[in-house]
């Protein structure tokens, strides 16, 4: 019997309050400012020591270096597979890796989507096609 009474205490307390839901994404609220979302590069100020490659613990970045003289870099990205923790922001000696606090919906209906190619479209596409580079990481087999 005192558990009914707890439970209509409850549940008319809960009658007059609003609820702790919103509307999303009908209702849209600014996302806190040090969210950790997509990760962005900045080509100019990387060096390609694949550090942040080499510090991921969810194996989500792959540096490909194609000439370190003239700072030839693909930096690729499996967002599908970022845990988000910043591990790699730490790494990062020179400061060419931040995470947007403003693209965090990343959800897609495939994986394909998820694969981020960063550089030169030119080098792009020459390690997209398997011309040799030097990877920090190589990509795993699967």
């Amino acid at each position: 019997m005192e558990m009914i009474g707890t439970m209509l205490k409850d549940v008319s307390g809960s009658l007059f309050k609003r609820p702790a839901t919103e509307f999303y994404p009908q209702v849209r609220t600014d996302a806190p400012t040090h969210l950790r979302g997509l990760l962005v590069w900045k080509q100019q100020a990387c060096t390609g020591c694949g550090l942040c490659s080499m510090d991921c613990p969810a194996r989500a970045i792959q540096v490909t270096v194609l000439d370190k003289k003239a700072k030839r870099f693909v930096f690729t990205y499996h967002v599908d597979r970022c845990l988000f923790c910043g591990q790699c922001l730490q790494s990062c000696k020179q400061g060419s890796l931040s995470m947007s606090s403003e693209q965090w919906e990343l959800a897609q209906l495939s994986k394909a989507p998820l694969e981020l190619h960063f550089g030169e479209p030119s080098d792009v596409e020459q390690v997209l096609a398997g011309i040799p580079g030097n990877p920090t990481r190589p990509t795993e087999q699967k």
